[in-house]
């Protein structure tokens, strides 16, 4: 029929992608607050950057860790 059992190393390489995300997820939510505290400094821009860029890096993380585990299960 099918695989009967989970691909193990594709399930460490889904969790590895979710682990490189967490810190992502904390840290672009603290990025966008510091950029929006200093609007009248030069400063807003490099963290509005950084923070965006945090974001979008954790978004796709997670949605690659999560493809990659279902993968791995199913």
């Amino acid at each position: 029929m099918g695989k009967e059992h989970t691909d193990f190393d594709l399930l460490k390489k889904g969790l590895k992608f979710m682990a490189f995300a967490l810190p992502l997820l904390f840290l672009s939510p603290y990025l966008l607050t510091l950029s929006f505290l200093n609007k009248e400094t030069f400063m807003f821009y490099v963290f509005l950057f950084f923070g965006i860029i945090a974001g979008a890096g954790a978004i796709y993380l997670c949605f690659k860790g999560i493809n990659t585990i279902l993968k791995s299960i199913f």
